[in-house]
């Protein structure tokens, strides 16, 4: 009995590490290529122009201004009209393409909250220009402004720069200098050893020489917009103390500030119980077990957990949360905004993951410009 007994607990134990493992290994997977997952079932006419019929789904469903990437190039950008046609589809009116694009029935398509493909989509005025960083060469774009102020916009895991394009404008229309930054091991920026992300850990030092190149270039106080991941390397960057009075707000949009949480609740979104997130913990935070999943080493994580770093917050802090995410839990949001009322600010949306600017993209921009304005001095 005791021979079984032993067994047992060594085949549970082994069951309970490879679980861990495949999570640890399954977050922090190297950028892989968009999924096309949907069908153009019908293109309509009428006389406001086209729409595109899609099948029905909580994303195709879902209030708000969206863009469709297709497989063989180009882009579509959806107004938020919603027509109905039957249980099962529905229609959307296409408001621009990219040049040359004529979607057709059975074309391939990805549903995004990235509406912008470039600046020059989003009415942007930007020249390319490269950060040099600890992994390498990083692309960035700049957008002149007030050479006084800038803003460093940070994109999200698994999201690219254009994501960040939609608080862009916010800060063009008060005249900041922007900076549309990159880093190592994504789609756009250098890779590094195996190519995965460390949630933060090495990607914040490339996004740290961004700050370095806007104070060589006349940045006396800079703003941080942080999307998803991108908030998490915004506050490291904010609590560091050689930028404690150069770093004069932060915009986070859909924040990531627990990792452990999001590990949680990305899990039940897949359909394991929640508390299968705390196996992965192990193969991220100890170094023997992180190297064994494709890291260089161990990821601190408690030093990105903010629900118990609330007393380190010192930089007025504007949050945009929706209330439907299902990646990063906005209670997370609730508590710093609760801990911290005289630094934070929190705006909640109807919306999903990093999708509260889609959901409603003027009074995304309006709260950003009038919380900015009041917080941050010129």
């Amino acid at each position: 009995m005791i021979g079984r007994i032993a067994l047992g607990g060594g085949i549970a134990t082994a069951v309970t590490a490879g679980v861990g493992y495949a999570i640890a290994r399954r977050l922090t997977a190297p950028v892989g290529p968009r999924t096309f997952d949907l069908t153009v079932r019908g293109i309509e006419h009428d006389d406001r122009g086209k729409l595109i019929v899609l099948d029905r789904t909580e994303q195709t469903a879902a209030p708000g201004i969206y863009n469709l990437w297709f497989e063989h190039g180009g882009w579509a950008q959806l107004s938020a009209d919603i027509m109905d046609r039957g249980p099962s589809r529905v229609a959307r009116r296409i408001t621009s393409t990219a040049p040359g694009l004529t979607p057709k029935v059975g074309d391939r398509a990805s549903w995004s909250g990235i509406y912008y493909a470039t600046p020059a989509d989003a009415g942007l005025n930007a020249r390319d220009i490269t950060i040099t960083t600890p992994a390498g060469p990083c692309p960035a774009w700049r957008i002149d402004g007030d050479p006084s102020t800038w803003a460093i916009h940070i994109h999200g895991l698994g999201s690219t720069r254009a994501g960040t394009l939609r608080g862009v404008r916010a800060a063009t229309e008060l005249a900041y200098t922007s900076l549309v930054v990159s880093y190592r091991n994504t789609a756009e920026g250098p890779r590094v050893g195996t190519g995965r992300t460390t949630l933060g850990r090495t990607e914040t030092a490339d996004v740290d020489e961004a700050i370095g190149y806007a104070v060589r270039r006349g940045a006396q106080r800079i703003v941080l917009f942080g999307w998803s991941m991108g908030a998490a390397i915004a506050l490291q960057l904010a609590n560091r103390p050689r930028h404690e009075r150069l770093i004069a707000a932060l915009v986070l949009d859909s924040p990531v500030l627990n990792w452990t949480e999001v590990i949680k609740t990305n899990c039940a979104r897949s359909g394991l119980p929640a508390a299968a997130g705390h196996l992965a913990i192990p193969w991220l935070a100890l170094a023997p077990l992180a190297r064994a999943v494709g890291l260089p080493g161990g990821i601190p994580l408690r030093s990105f957990d903010w629900t118990a770093r609330t007393a380190d917050l010192a930089t007025p802090t504007l949050i945009l949360h929706g209330t439907r995410d299902d990646s990063a839990p906005i209670r997370l949001s609730q508590g710093l905004r609760d801990a911290h009322p005289d630094l934070v600010e929190l705006e909640t949306f109807d919306a999903g993951h990093t999708l509260c600017w889609n959901t409603d993209p003027d009074r995304w921009h309006e709260t950003v410009t009038t919380w900015l304005n009041a917080r941050v001095p010129r």
